[in-house]
């Protein structure tokens, strides 16, 4: 935020390091492809979206409870087996990881459905691992890039070349959680 601006509520915590960063991105790494040695089925890595430096906030963890939920009625529809389920609340922002008996392109296509399905989805980060550990992605289904917070770009092409202000993207944030929580108590 710019040093005039106070820090929107839901988005105070503390500030995490690159180092907290990478080491989280690498126990994911090591414990998907355990999990697939086990199971022997797709695993399911969920991690929310939320730039800048706070990835642990009031935010992230709600985002975090709307996308287990949405997931958790996603698996029930479609009579897919949850046969591991692990959380972590973490300094680098909450994550999930689910060993799911489903088939790997499937799984994808309906969580980019849950991902551009509501408001709040675009916060929201599912990734599908098949048993031979490849991540797969949403091009390669035939499906349109995530889409930016602030405008109708690629998320990515904005996030490498950091078109948009930490603060405007923060009010894209907000927006999305207000409207969302506006919604939910309707």
């Amino acid at each position: 935020m710019s040093g005039s601006d106070a820090c929107p509520a839901g988005y105070r915590g503390d500030a995490v390091g690159f180092e907290e960063l990478l080491a989280a991105r690498g126990w994911r790494a090591a414990r998907q492809a355990a999990l697939i040695n086990r199971h022997k089925v797709p695993v399911l890595s969920l991690t929310i979206v939320m730039p800048g430096p706070v990835k642990d906030n009031e935010w992230a963890r709600r985002a975090m409870r709307e996308a287990s939920v949405s997931f958790d009625r996603l698996c029930e529809r479609s009579k897919w087996p949850v046969l591991s389920c692990e959380h972590r609340w973490l300094g680098s922002g909450p994550e999930a990881l689910y060993a799911v008996g489903a088939e790997a392109t499937a799984l994808k296509a309906s969580t980019v459905e849950l991902e551009d399905h509501d408001a709040i989805g675009r916060l929201w980060d599912f990734d599908v691992i098949d048993v031979g550990l490849s991540a797969l992605s949403r091009e390669a289904l035939g499906f349109r890039p995530r889409r930016c917070l602030v405008c109708d770009r690629p998320a990515r092409e904005c996030g490498r070349s950091r078109r948009h202000s930490l603060d405007l993207l923060l009010l894209a944030i907000r927006t999305v959680m207000d409207g969302h929580h506006a919604t939910a108590h309707c």
